[in-house]
């Protein structure tokens, strides 16, 4: 209550002002009126609020005892409106000079080549390693203790591209997988690698493949 009262002080003090200099000169409130706020002062972002210039709802304690006090807000309302305006004029066409300074450097194909060697043997060299639910009823049918688990849940290619990209922080699609039909049961496996003909495989290698280990959860 105290802010929208101080507001209204800065009214008078602005007629006052318009009838003693011109009718035609545009006075913001806060230039006169307040603790210290000037048109110098450049438009804040904050942390986990908003960006500066956007309009957003926080709680009326939050406003009257943080934002206020350090004049990091103004209420949403038209008198403030011309406060907000000329400083979008006055720091927004520095900002967008400096945006179109910055230079976009594009790949090179020879860059990109690289990128996908190194990225085809990070795949051929590592070891996924996946824990899954298996089928307890299956596994006590079982007629020998040497027949493999079977999963509750078979590992399919989409599970697989998702556990390459969290774990080896490399993007693939399941078109990249050769795989028939998931993987049903605990074990080691090699699924073959579909990868371009121009990414050159290491010596000795005839194709790219990734290795699987399934276990127990």
């Amino acid at each position: 209550m105290g802010y929208l009262q101080f507001g209204r002080h800065s009214v008078k003090q602005i007629i006052r002002f318009k009838d003693a200099v011109n009718d035609s000169v545009v006075v913001n409130p806060l230039l006169y009126a307040s603790q210290g706020l000037r048109y110098n002062r450049k438009l804040q972002d904050i942390d986990k609020l908003g960006k500066a210039g956007e309009t957003v709802k926080v709680a009326p304690g939050y406003f009257r005892n943080h934002l206020m006090p350090k004049l990091l807000a103004v209420p949403n309302i038209d008198k403030f409106a011309y406060l907000l305006t000329e400083q979008r004029k006055i720091y927004q066409p520095i900002e967008e000079v400096k945006q179109e300074d910055v230079v976009i450097v594009t790949e090179s194909k020879e860059d990109m080549m690289k990128e996908f060697e190194k990225a085809a043997l990070r795949l051929d060299k590592a070891k996924l390693v996946l824990r899954r639910l298996i089928d307890v009823q299956k596994a006590k049918a079982r007629e020998s203790k040497g027949d493999p688990l079977e999963l509750r849940i078979p590992v399919s290619k989409k599970a697989l591209v998702a556990e390459v990209a969290r774990q080896l922080c490399v993007n693939i699609t399941p078109d990249n997988l050769h795989l028939p039909s998931p993987l049903s049961t605990i074990g080691e496996y090699e699924v073959p690698l579909r990868l371009p003909r121009s990414i050159p495989l290491p010596e000795g290698k005839l194709n790219w493949t990734l290795k699987v280990k399934i276990r127990s959860k």
